[in-house]
């Protein structure tokens, strides 16, 4: 992956952590004010501002819209062909921009500070940087200099597809909303499978970007430079986890690396899941099938890097429950982190290993292939 990652480049835009740039409609997306046109048309939208949303797109980078205008405008959009179906989790209502950011995150199912908000109004502008300082707002004049931020950045085919991807988890969500049933009811009647594998050459660009771009669901934080030279280090392993149900697929959604240089112990440096699969078990399913591959090839201890932070709170309970826990300070951890371990076999107390839950078929990759 090409350019600083993990870190603001020239531009002062950190492209790992902008998952969704957030847009405002009058005077930003177009010219004038919907509410005050003599008919039924919406102002013209600008050119750039519909290039920039494409650019964004083609780089794995979601719209959404936050206006402070009637609810029947986004009606309108739907007439346009073309303009409704580029923004995801749309927002069009009186209510404050900061609360429109909220429900769009909470929809999209990502932090609100992976969000941008893109507006002309300063006083726009200002509620959402008083109320919520972790989004960064933008004059509709300083796009291409966000634009800029993604020139070097490489593109992976999760990246390709990820608007496409999303609108599926919009239908996902729907259909969840509509079924009479629990929620781990649902869960089977979606058919979920995850298949799990060593990594091949064209899916360890996807395994850099999660280790970049996700945080809720991962262990330490390491970086893409960092995780590129362990994976071809000697005694060292890459695992990728895809997902697909009766919707689609979701594409890689997984990666963790093993270290296996002491003996009779795998070290997992570097567990990471997308947020797409939160909630689902596909992190408890992926890391149980690697204590069990532990297990299979005679390990006798199962150790995970943890570096905790205000957004990874699941993976931290996640650990737990698997049975991890803090047994020693480690310099491959780092200063602010930790080791958890956990015996594989009875006999060592290991216990029994937990399963992947009911609702979810996992499989490696030569049993898929077979």
């Amino acid at each position: 992956m090409t350019g600083t990652t993990g870190a603001p480049d020239r531009t002062g835009h950190d492209p790992d952590r902008i998952k969704c740039v957030v847009w405002d409609l009058d005077g930003t997306l177009w010219d004038e004010i919907a509410v005050e046109t003599l008919t039924d048309e919406l102002p013209v939208p600008r050119p750039e501002m519909l290039a920039a949303i494409d650019a964004l797109a083609a780089r794995g980078v979601l719209s959404s819209l936050a206006s402070r205008s009637a609810p029947a405008v986004l009606d309108r959009m739907d007439a346009v062909p073309g303009l409704r179906e580029r923004f995801l989790a749309p927002q069009v209502s009186w209510q404050d921009k900061s609360e429109s950011l909220r429900r769009i995150a909470k929809d999209l199912g990502i932090a609100v500070e992976a969000l941008v908000l893109v507006d002309d109004s300063p006083y726009e502008r200002a509620e959402v940087e008083a109320l919520l300082p972790g989004v960064r707002t933008l004059d509709p004049g300083e796009v291409p200099a966000l634009l800029a931020a993604f020139e070097d950045r490489e593109v992976t085919p999760e990246s390709r597809e990820r608007v496409r991807r999303y609108r599926t988890e919009e239908t996902r969500r729907a259909e969840g909303e509509r079924f009479r049933g629990t929620r781990e009811e649902f869960l089977r009647w979606c058919e979920m499978r995850l298949v799990i594998g060593p990594a091949v050459a064209d899916e360890i660009p996807r395994a850099l970007e999660l280790a970049a771009r996700t945080h809720r669901l991962n262990s330490s934080g390491l970086t893409p430079d960092r995780l590129r030279a362990l994976a071809t280090a000697d005694g060292h392993e890459l695992y990728t986890a895809r997902m697909s149900d009766r919707f689609g697929e979701y594409g890689i959604i997984g990666a963790a690396l093993v270290d296996r240089t002491a003996p009779g112990s795998w070290s997992v440096p570097l567990l990471a899941l997308s947020c797409r699969v939160a909630g689902r078990g596909a992190a408890a399913a992926f890391l149980f099938w690697l204590m069990e591959r532990a297990r299979e090839c005679d390990a006798e201890r199962f150790r995970v890097t943890l570096r905790p932070t205000d957004a990874n709170l699941e993976m931290r309970i996640l650990l737990r429950q698997a049975g991890l826990r803090r047994t020693e300070a480690d310099a491959d951890a780092g200063d602010d982190g930790a080791i958890l371990a956990r015996a594989l076999h009875s006999g060592d107390g290991g216990g029994d290993l937990p399963k992947p839950p009911a609702w979810l078929h996992v499989s490696t990759r030569k049993d898929a292939d077979a």
